[in-house]
């Protein structure tokens, strides 16, 4: 009786009453004392190790979150930013992030997968960009992640900044995500685009990737102008699906102050489930066309 009155307390709901319904079978057997005691040992560790697999289920990291704050400590003192607007997007095994800073627009985007184990992620990104940097050999972060009350703090525990010194990243999230789901849902890769004016068109040939999950949206691309030099842009806000081929994108965020705060609506045409084609025509009358494939492992 003690057994069951100390472990009791510290598993889910529900397992509590599978634990009370496997006792009541036991008693209703009649079963003699002695294996009484060993079934009842068994079944304690049972429901022991699903309390454990279910800790770890609690690592679901899909959805759209905002980040609250970001701090950095360089070993010998912490200093957090809170102007930094930035979000990030999981999927099932992918994940993208794209941050600006208002003050004077300069911005930076990642993208690459991630697998989630008891209270770790390990990010591999495969192309990333800041200002006017852009990295395609990626690279592999291990984060410590504890899940909060509004949605979940990362630590990087040692990141090696562009000077060569090593800190550690601490950035606190909050979800802003909705059950909404739409089959624009994941992260996505331009193959081809190109904008057309009157009876002239020109290829659209900017690096860029876009995803799309709880309601949320976000782009990060990265173009070269006439001198070679590097460009990184990037846009996110919150997107609706009214109908298989229309969507409305809300754009909160971006490196170009013409879109902040601005609604445009987009004609999609899906391409089966790993494709699809998108058709903006601006104010200018120019139409833009763009083409995503997903990206997959």
């Amino acid at each position: 009786s003690y057994f069951i009155i100390i472990i009791l307390p510290v598993v889910s709901t529900a397992l509590k009453i599978a634990f009370l319904r496997i006792l009541h079978l036991l008693i209703s057997f009649n079963l003699k004392q002695k294996n009484m005691k060993v079934i009842l040992a068994i079944a304690v560790l049972a429901v022991m190790g699903c309390n454990e697999a279910a800790k770890k289920e609690t690592m679901s990291m899909p959805g759209a979150y905002s980040m609250l704050s970001q701090s950095v400590n360089d070993g010998k003192t912490d200093t957090t930013y809170t102007n930094l607007k930035q979000l990030k997007i999981f999927t099932a095994d992918h994940m993208m992030y794209a941050n600006v800073n208002p003050a004077d627009s300069v911005s930076g985007f990642g993208v690459g997968t991630y697998a989630a184990d008891s209270g770790n992620i390990m990010e591999t990104i495969i192309y990333s960009a800041s200002d006017t940097s852009v990295n395609a050999m990626g690279g592999t972060f291990k984060l410590v992640i504890e899940k909060t009350a509004k949605g979940y703090q990362q630590v990087i525990p040692e990141i090696t900044g562009r000077s060569g010194q090593k800190f550690k990243l601490t950035e606190a999230y909050e979800s802003v995500g909705t059950a909404a789901a739409t089959a624009l849902d994941g992260i996505w890769k331009q193959v081809k685009g190109y904008n057309i004016k009157g009876k002239d068109t020109s290829a659209n040939t900017a690096v860029q990737y876009k995803a799309y999950s709880g309601g949320h949206f976000m782009f990060g691309h990265t173009y070269t102008d006439s001198t070679k030099k590097s460009h990184t842009g990037m846009g996110f806000g919150s997107f609706e699906m009214s109908s298989p081929t229309k969507v409305k994108e809300n754009v909160q965020a971006s490196t170009y102050h013409q879109i902040r705060g601005k609604s445009f609506d987009i004609e999609i045409a899906l391409n089966g489930t790993d494709g699809f084609t998108q058709t903006i025509i601006g104010t200018d009358g120019v139409k833009s066309v763009e083409i995503y494939e997903r990206v997959k492992k």
